[in-house]
């Protein structure tokens, strides 16, 4: 028994040396070599172990630089996980302090929510799956981020009861739908997603800041697509 035991954890062991060279080669592959330069992030993608974040059939793809597919409570192709080096840019991009509380909307089972967790005061994880949600928070349990919140709704809704948020993260594309979060902003609060600054515009990371409680314009930071989320749809045109 005492030698099974010995042997279960030099494989933990194992494992856990050959991920941490996964993570490695993935910040200094991908992330690096995508502008992400932000040293406390950059320590957290090499800290938190993406595969515990994903079904056991993802597993081996944790840190490929692929968009991976979660099944929704039906068995169907659910949430799209945005790949690691966007997902890096996009929360480098929304510049996250220690004293800023944030709204994380469709990060399937929060991977990102942990990577911040001690970078952000207070985190709010917002799915509209509750199969999601469930797994999202023992994950998050097991990782000890114990300052993000799991919610279930409607994404494009937020979550007006835990407003004002200094930083509202939407982890997929919009095309309309974004008016009740920016309600949900602090006056100079900020919100990213992966939009069209301009009409005729590519599909790019956006940020989209207030100042002084006013909207201040949309800059798109960096080429990136993604399916468009549930909610944030633009309503069809009449055609003739």
């Amino acid at each position: 028994m005492a030698e099974a035991a010995e042997l279960h954890a030099e494989t933990n062991s194992q494992q856990g040396a050959a991920t941490a060279a996964l993570r490695q080669t993935m910040v200094e592959r991908q992330l690096r070599t995508f502008d992400v330069t932000d040293l406390p992030l950059l320590r957290r993608f090499l800290t938190v172990p993406r595969e515990i974040f994903l079904p056991h059939d993802l597993a081996p793809l944790a840190y490929s630089d692929l968009a991976l597919r979660l099944e929704n409570e039906h068995g169907r192709p659910g949430r799209t996980l945005l790949p690691p080096l966007v997902l890096a840019r996009l929360l480098q991009d929304a510049g996250v302090r220690e004293t800023d509380r944030v709204l994380d909307i469709a990060g399937g089972t929060f991977y990102s929510s942990a990577l911040l967790s001690p970078l952000a005061r207070e985190i709010v994880a917002l799915e509209d799956d509750a199969r999601l949600t469930a797994t999202a928070r023992s994950y998050l349990q097991f990782i000890g981020a114990a300052n993000v919140r799991v919610e279930t709704g409607p994404l494009a809704a937020g979550v007006p009861a835990a407003a004002p948020f200094d930083v509202i993260i939407v982890q997929g594309a919009v095309e309309a739908g974004l008016d009740r979060l920016f309600e949900q902003l602090t006056p100079d609060g900020r919100l990213l997603a992966i939009a069209k600054a301009e009409p005729d515009s590519g599909w790019a990371v956006t940020r989209f800041d207030r100042s002084g409680g006013a909207p201040a314009g949309a800059r798109a930071l960096f080429d990136a697509s993604a399916p468009v989320l549930e909610g944030f749809e633009k309503a069809p045109g009449f055609v003739f």
